[in-house]
């Protein structure tokens, strides 16, 4: 039964981690427009979540092994491990218009990504949250 609920909600979290987790890359990017040199970074967020989405699918699969310090414990396997992207697969951003210190944020376009982002995040969050509800809903008698 608990696996069936974490397979529900993998999709949900997977995304709503991943554009976190691009909120914070996106943030260091407005947060550096100064720095010279700064490179401007980004991923690719459909190629990550359909990452994502298959490691947990894989990891539901293997399961997770629980430690176990008495024998008398019963033995089980806790829910699977969601993985995040690593900075090797964060993408330099090429500027339209490149600055003469090197430096290749661009905040228009940062700040347009970063809100929609966020919308996104909030939209995300709201899905999760709409499950959760039609789940109690449906699991509290009448």
């Amino acid at each position: 039964m608990i696996d069936q609920l974490a397979a529900a909600f993998n999709f949900g979290q997977q995304a709503v981690a991943l554009r976190q987790e691009r909120h914070e890359v996106l943030a260091s990017n407005i947060a550096n427009a100064d720095t010279p040199n700064y490179l401007a970074r980004d991923f690719d967020f459909a190629s990550q979540l359909k990452q994502a989405v298959e490691r947990g699918r894989s990891a539901e699969q293997e399961g997770l092994n629980l430690a176990r310090t008495s024998a008398r414990h019963i033995e089980g396997q806790g829910p699977p491990l969601s993985g995040s992207s690593q900075s090797d697969d964060l993408l330099y951003r090429m500027p339209a218009q490149p600055s003469l210190d090197g430096n290749t944020v661009e905040m228009d376009q940062e700040r347009m990504q970063f809100i929609d982002n966020a919308v996104r995040y909030e939209t995300g969050l709201t899905l999760v949250n709409r499950r959760v509800q039609g789940l109690k809903g449906a699991m509290q008698p009448e």
